[in-house]
């Protein structure tokens, strides 16, 4: 146990490092990412810009923690939701598990999958991350069906020989990834359009559309 407690420096730079992300986030929620200044959040705790320097180099290294803790909180969510067994959740749940995370904090959200920041580039372990959660998606559409119309069959087609993504799984049947790549891109543009306020003024309610798209996807 002596080997993995933290010295006392240790602990605190920690606390800082959690600080300066709370107040990252709150610059996000009023200004946005690419807005995100470390010379701004020095002052707000009262330091230097340079002595924060010491726990985050620079705006792309803060900012990759963010993206890092938002990718890792989803893919916990989900792997949490798929770890029952036989009641995992199948698709259905994963996408009430995606939208529940969504609105938990919108700003998490898109910064993950909204406009990217203008000269920011994720790390390779981001990308690992998120192939963990195309691995409990394509784990739920492994059932998947072949696809019925020409235009889907082209698709699977394609899929089938450009898979990189699904990495996680070399010998998924072609429906499951064409099943996969309709419930990311179908459940998103739900939820980008709902928590950017595009639905407002509809008079329409967004969980029932985000219900009847789900519904719609999983009979295929």
């Amino acid at each position: 146990m002596t080997g993995t407690t933290k010295t006392p420096r240790e602990r605190y730079r920690q606390q800082v490092r959690e600080e300066v992300k709370e107040k990252a986030w709150q610059q996000i929620a009023g200004s946005g990412a690419s807005a995100l200044s470390l010379n701004a959040i020095a002052k707000q705790m009262g330091m230097s810009g340079p002595a924060l320097y010491r726990y985050f180099a620079n705006r792309d290294e803060l900012i990759t923690e963010l993206v890092r803790d938002a990718y890792r909180s989803l893919a916990d969510a989900f792997i949490e939701a798929d770890a029952g067994g036989a009641g995992r959740p199948g698709l259905a749940g994963l996408a009430h598990v995606l939208r529940r995370w969504a609105l938990e904090d919108p700003h998490r959200y898109f910064l993950a999958y909204g406009t990217p920041v203008p000269g920011y580039h994720a790390p390779q372990d981001i990308t690992a991350i998120a192939a963990e959660l195309m691995a409990v998606l394509l784990d739920a559409c492994a059932g998947a069906g072949p696809a019925q119309d020409a235009q889907s069959r082209a698709l699977e087609d394609h899929l089938a020989a450009h898979r990189e993504w699904a990495a996680s799984h070399p010998d998924a049947p072609p429906a499951a990834l064409r099943l996969a790549l309709a419930f990311w891109s179908r459940m998103h543009g739900v939820l980008s359009l709902e928590l950017a306020g595009h639905f407002n003024g509809m008079d329409l309610d967004p969980a029932l559309l985000f219900e009847a798209e789900v519904e719609a996807l999983v009979a295929g």
